[in-house]
């Protein structure tokens, strides 16, 4: 619970055992709650375990980062360990789960439109292209093609017109 002290994993993977948690044969833990499965796993720094970390898959949904915030909350005082959110850079209660929703969801639409894929599928192991009905637009390559054809033909018109200045026709 105190900064600097040393990290007590076994305390807190002793409490996890005491909820809905399985192994997974790569050695990787999944946390089982009610609105979908949180990643376990261990954070190590200089080759000693100093966190245990809970990752969340990104979808368009925040129900399960508000239950996994106020569970996780629970457990850390059980365990007597804070528990942190790296991106907000602080410690959490349970009563900040709406904060932590909140950043969660802008991280959500940040990837959705970096990556141009769907957040649903963005938490599986699948990507789909987003769509909206009713527009229809160019694919990169595609706009790279035409530009590059439009470039060609201009370059051509260029140099035929110089060539017919010069007396070449």
């Amino acid at each position: 619970m105190t900064p600097g002290t040393p990290y007590e994993a076994a305390r807190v993977d002793g409490h996890l055992s005491e909820k809905r948690v399985t192994v997974r044969p790569d050695g990787n833990r999944l946390w089982h709650l009610q609105h979908g499965d949180v990643e376990v796993g261990v954070l190590r720094e200089g080759g000693r375990v100093v966190a245990t970390e809970l990752r969340i898959p990104l979808a368009e949904r925040s129900d399960l980062v508000r239950e996994v915030v106020g569970e996780a909350s629970r457990l850390a005082t059980q365990a007597g360990a804070r528990l942190v959110d790296p991106q907000l850079g602080r410690s959490l209660v349970a009563s900040d789960e709406g904060m932590v929703a909140d950043q969660y969801m802008r991280t959500v639409r940040y990837a959705g439109g970096a990556s141009g894929a769907s957040t649903e599928a963005m938490g599986s192991a699948t990507y789909t292209p987003l769509t909206t009905e009713g527009t229809k637009s160019f694919q990169p390559g595609a706009k790279f093609f035409l530009i590059a054809i439009a470039a060609f033909f201009f370059l051509y018109m260029l140099v035929d017109s110089m060539l017919g200045n010069l007396g070449g026709r």
